[in-house]
């Protein structure tokens, strides 16, 4: 391997090599070290059926920094990957590979020969994503690698639920739930996306049984009108006095319903009235549970009308929704129609309308074990970063309903479910019944149902160390540090967690959970296929680098914050990664000789603070210091892009813009020793350096370190730098830091004042007390840095010397130090005025040319108004910039007079 880097920055040379070598020698590997105290990150499991998109980089860069930096700071660190099964979505795709492919349906095939279909799709395509994870720098312990549906979580899913069932936490009973007909299967209140839409609410006529009016009352989905059992009234509403008790009729069907009073209804919205159809709304189920009334249902699970719809029956609920008020309409029971917003549930996975059905479904009964979650966050068990996720945690969890868990699918956890065909005896086991526990049959079978793919989800940080078994990794890394998770998942995954293992372990599964936002496109919104506005993550890395893609997004986001995808930053980061390769490049040349052998370097990087340091070496070895102590800080309160910003600020602007251009003198000099204490300096705050970035860019940080001398294996192993009282050196840090500030000052002056970069300038330099003190400590670093030959201090205490008069002078002031430089200094005069001249000329030309043009008849004419206006725009401009420059020359010729 050639001692130095590549002269160019090339991601693609050497990212793939190292990931390679990383995961080949262990670098990942966690084997609960018992010197070691452990830290672990379980990753939320993307779905087999997914492709990386930049939310999945966003979450998994999150969680490498953290565990990087972990492993570094001497933790054994484990962070455990993983894929979900993803029920719905999985068992989507294999039907239509299968109807592509075939043209059968999964019914056509069979469950089990369904099922052999699934696991060889997940054997094909399941490992895909955590091929792209690879990509971004993961560095997971991969030998620990699960899946929602192994041979290990199966047996965790079917004891929890049996416990459950068995502590009567789990219940099978008819409720209302949420139905999508496309997927055709329930789905949790938490997988139902809540909208506002334009919508109507239709005023129906129920006309009275005995031949009187009747009530009116206002939907917005007559469609299940079919289905309704009753009218409610509220008990205090006067208006309806007279009709409760009474029946009112069904329009069209001729159905007789009772006026009934409840609770329900709210006399200040619609007419007052309520139609209660308990089959499709679930406060309507709980009147009809109330008022001890049936609950017919009126729509199929395709969303398609049954034959309670009479002469409707086998439409869609919408098309029979048209006909349904065409005919109220012409009947005169429409009484009318008014446009409102009406809040609509979609399936998250589809985007389909759920319709709420009663169906007899798996429940799991929330009350009791919400309480724990709820109390586990106000005792500060568990915490939230940012802190604002904890109300909207607790408003969840404290007005929860119970979880509808069972699925209609056949790709799942199956339920563990059986019932006999003889006496219909419903058994919860762990394993399969051989036989009736009640009449002893043999002719038992398995619930069709699985469990919703977020029961098995809600086990993962303790069924993947090995729960249900007490396993020496369920004893070592349980409980888990910190769950890293977008904000959108929360009620999905986060909750359900936390009240499982406080059920299951009696321990939070996480001490912290770090929440952090979406990544949306430049102009803020969100990334869909929809909109065309996604970007490929892989795409990104082939053409800037992962360590461009990890670094822009570490530092562009915040805890609970989106963030907006930007190529301008995506450039940056990648410049930054030049920056330090040049850098490196420039160290490493200096640290060898012409035959590429390593220069001898004095003292240690450890006792690098005992060697004879000048006050450059002392400020650099601040810094490094300081940023150890504020980046470590940073970590700690998980604001990761802060951390990275103050190291990108170490590293550019302190490291490559000054400490190498303070001692390239010293380098290029003939006292070999201080050479020698140079390029010790120069490593050890390379090295810290390094080891400070390398959890945000791994790849470049890894790939520098290789080259270096004294290195001990690889930097991913090495460890996280220590703040050391022994390198603060105040005096000396504010000593440079007020040559710096000069520095700066003169070379604005010198831009400001359009001077040559290379003319050595005159300059005075007035103040008093401790900054005159320090300003003249630092002459030499002036001279050097701002390219002074002659330089004059003042002091404003003892009226020393006055400056060049003020008016002859450019000036700039650094707290209450003046620093003047005279104009003589700053402008060539003679060079000035034909500099001058020629744009003199060349505007007076081009006022000529425009004024020709204007004053041309035949081109004011026929021109486009456009362009017409435009020249003249650019004619009064030209006019005002040839004044200016007529006035800045006769100035300067008064100069050489």
């Amino acid at each position: 391997m050639d001692k130095n880097l590549a002269k160019n920055y090339d991601p693609k040379a050497f990212e793939d090599r190292i990931y390679k070598e990383w995961e080949e020698s262990g670098a990942f590997h966690a084997d609960r070290d018992p010197a070691k105290k452990p830290f672990t990150i379980v990753m939320p499991p993307p779905n087999i059926t997914g492709q990386l998109h930049m939310g999945h980089a966003l979450d998994h860069i999150l969680q490498d920094v953290l565990i990087r930096w972990k492993r570094l700071e001497g933790l054994d660190a484990l962070w455990l990957p993983g894929s979900d099964h993803a029920s719905i979505a999985t068992e989507v795709k294999v039907a239509d590979k299968i109807r592509e492919e075939e043209g059968k349906t999964k019914e056509d095939l069979g469950r089990e020969e369904f099922l052999k279909r699934a696991w060889e799709w997940k054997r094909i395509y399941g490992g895909r994503i955590t091929q792209q994870c690879r990509k971004l720098g993961d560095s997971c312990d991969w030998r620990r690698e699960r899946f929602t549906m192994d041979e290990g979580c199966n047996r965790a899913v079917t004891r929890f639920f049996v416990q459950l069932y068995r502590k009567g936490l789990i219940y099978k009973g008819s409720r209302i739930i949420n139905w999508c007909p496309s997927c055709g299967t329930s789905i949790s209140d938490a997988e139902v996306e809540h909208q506002d839409v334009n919508g109507k609410y239709y005023y129906i006529r129920y006309p009275g049984e005995d031949g009187g009016p009747g009530v009116v009352v206002a939907t917005s989905r007559p469609e299940t009108m079919f289905g309704d059992v009753a009218i409610a009234v509220h008990p205090s509403d006067e208006r309806y006095k007279e009709l409760v008790g009474k029946n009112v009729v069904l329009p069209l069907v001729g159905k007789a319903i009772p006026v009934l009073t409840d609770p329900y209804p709210d006399p200040e919205k619609g007419t007052g009235a309520v139609k209660i159809t308990p089959a499709h709304d679930a406060n309507d189920f709980e009147v009809g549970q109330r008022q001890s009334l049936e609950a017919p249902c009126c729509i199929n699970d395709d969303a398609t009308m049954n034959q309670l719809a009479g002469k409707y029956e086998g439409m869609d609920r919408y098309a029979c929704r048209k006909a349904w008020l065409a005919d109220l309409e012409a009947a005169g029971y429409l009484v009318k129609v008014e446009d409102v917003a009406i809040p609509v549930g979609s399936c998250y996975r589809c985007g389909t309308v759920i319709e709420p059905m009663l169906s007899e479904q798996w429940f799991v009964a929330m009350e009791e074990l919400a309480k724990p979650a709820i109390e586990a966050v106000r005792k500060g068990d568990l915490v939230l970063v940012p802190e604002r996720f904890e109300k909207i945690y607790l408003h969840w969890l404290e007005g929860i309903r119970d979880w509808c868990v069972s699925r209609q699918l056949w790709w799942g956890h199956r339920i563990p479910a059986y019932y006999c065909q003889d006496c219909g005896e419903m058994m919860v086991e762990e394993t399969a019944p051989e036989a009736c526990s009640s009449c002893g049959s043999s002719r038992v079978v398995q619930d069709e149902d699985v469990l919703d793919t977020w029961f098995s989800s809600a086990l993962w940080p303790f069924s993947t160390l090995g729960w249900p078994e007490e396993t020496e990794d369920l004893k070592y890394f349980y409980p888990t540090d910190v769950l890293v998770t977008g904000y959108d998942i929360i009620f999905f995954w986060v909750v359900r967690m936390v009240f499982s293992a406080l059920e299951v372990t009696g321990e939070v599964p996480y001490k912290y959970v770090y929440v952090h936002g979406l990544v949306r496109d430049a102009e803020g919104r969100k990334m869909s296929k929809s909109l065309g506005n996604g970007v490929d993550p892989l795409d990104v890395i082939d053409q800037y680098g992962v360590d461009a893609l990890r670094f822009m997004l570490t530092t562009g986001i915040s805890p609970g914050n989106d963030l907006r995808f930007k190529t301008d930053r995506l450039e940056s980061s990648r410049n930054f990664a030049n920056k330090l390769w040049n850098a490196s490049r420039f160290v490493l040349m200096n640290l060898m000789d012409k035959e590429g052998n390593f220069l001898p370097l004095a003292g240690s990087d450890q006792g690098v603070e005992e060697l004879p340091l000048k006050e450059e070496d002392k400020w650099i070895l601040a810094r490094v210091n300081e940023t150890v102590k504020n980046a470590t800080a940073n970590m700690d309160a998980f604001d990761l892009a802060l951390g990275a910003q103050k190291v990108w600020e170490l590293i550019w602007n302190e490291y490559c813009d000054w400490y190498i251009e303070l001692v390239k003198g010293r380098l290029y000099g003939a006292d070999e020793a201080d050479k020698a204490v140079v390029r010790r300096v120069l490593l050890a705050t390379l090295k810290d350096m390094l080891r400070l970035l390398h959890p945000f860019m791994p790849f470049i940080t890894e790939e520098i370190w290789s080259h270096l001398p004294e290195r001990r294996g690889y930097l991913i192993r090495d460890s996280w730098p220590c703040y050391k009282e022994s390198r603060r050196y105040p005096e000396e840090v504010a000593g440079l830091e007020t040559a710096m500030d000069i520095i700066r000052s003169i070379r604005n002056i010198r831009a400001e004042a359009g001077a040559v970069s290379g003319k050595k300038l005159h300059a005075a330099i007035v103040a008093e007390g401790e900054e005159l003190r320090r300003a003249r400590a630092g002459e030499r670093y002036i001279r050097e840095l701002a390219n002074v030959e002659a330089l004059r201090f003042a002091d404003r205490e003892a009226g020393g010397p006055a400056p060049d008069r003020e008016e002859e002078a450019m000036s700039a002031v650094v707290g209450t130090t003046e620093i003047f430089i005279p104009l003589a200094e700053l402008v060539d005069y003679k060079a000035e005025a034909e500099r001058l001249q020629k744009e003199k000329d060349r505007l007076s030309g081009e006022v000529k040319r425009i004024s020709g043009t204007l004053s041309n008849e035949a081109f004011v004419s026929k021109a486009p108004a456009k362009v017409v206006e435009a020249e003249r725009e650019k004619l009064e401009k030209c006019r005002e910039t040839l004044e200016k420059v007529e006035e800045r020359l006769a100035a300067v010729l008064e100069k050489l007079d």
